[in-house]
């Protein structure tokens, strides 16, 4: 696909040119940019977009609109890549292709504070279309991309394309509780090793036990000695 990508109505796309995309959308968002802005780069290696969001709620529940972007193109790979790829989602924004890491979700706000309104919060990804020049497979373990997964063939932009009409669904379902719950229900049956015993690092501190699944604003339910602790989904947040 030579041509720019053609993204939904209520979004705009830019092209980055040496620019991150996630930092170049933090940058316009903070400076009163559009909400819907779609900031995106593709290299030989690596596909990065980044989308500009006005929440209309605290920051707690405004964090699902995280959590529809990464189901987003949890559904847009499901859809472009062979049907025996398995793509699930790590709760902390890895996206985990065939068992192995293939790129990150990320999330910045101009604040963690659960109880302020952000004005703004951006979405972002990562994602590897081909290990570097020269990188062997399986020099990296639990490191993957999509070319070794059968998945070299896909047009990076098709891809973008299909994620913003993913998301956009999924963004929408926000509206009322019942698009929430089923946003739940979804992200559910793609959590990575929900039921295991996984480590999440948090603001520099690591957390370790089992992974019982995700509160109401999907904070992670995290068992370790017969208690049950909750780890705010806002703790993620990127203050840029």
């Amino acid at each position: 696909m030579s041509a720019a990508p053609v993204f939904p109505p209520l979004m705009t796309g830019r092209a980055a040119e040496a620019e991150d995309p996630f930092l170049l959308a933090c940058e316009e968002a903070e400076s009163d940019g559009d909400p819907g802005l779609l900031v995106w780069r593709v290299t030989s290696e690596t596909l990065s977009a980044a989308l500009v969001l006005v929440p209309e709620s605290l920051l707690e529940p405004a964090m699902a609109g995280f959590i529809a972007c990464a189901v987003g193109l949890q559904n847009a790979l499901g859809a472009l890549a062979p049907p025996e790829t398995a793509v699930h989602l790590d709760w902390s924004g890895g996206i985990i292709l065939n068992g192995a890491e293939a790129g990150r979700l990320r999330v910045a706000a101009p604040s963690r504070d659960p109880a302020e309104e952000p004005d703004w919060l951006v979405v972002g990804f990562d994602l590897a279309l081909s290990l570097p020049p020269g990188a062997e497979p399986g020099e990296s373990p639990g490191r993957t991309a999509l070319d070794q997964e059968g998945c070299g063939g896909l047009d990076p932009l098709r891809l973008l394309e299909a994620w913003s009409r993913h998301t956009l669904l999924w963004l929408n379902a926000l509206d009322d509780a019942e698009g929430r719950a089923d946003l739940h229900r979804e992200w559910q049956g793609l959590a990575w090793k929900l039921g295991e015993t996984v480590a999440v690092t948090v603001a520099g501190l690591q957390e370790a036990g089992r992974f019982l699944g995700a509160d109401e604003n999907f904070g992670m339910l995290i068992e370790t000695g017969g208690t049950t602790r909750l780890i705010r989904l806002s703790a993620l947040i990127e203050e840029v």
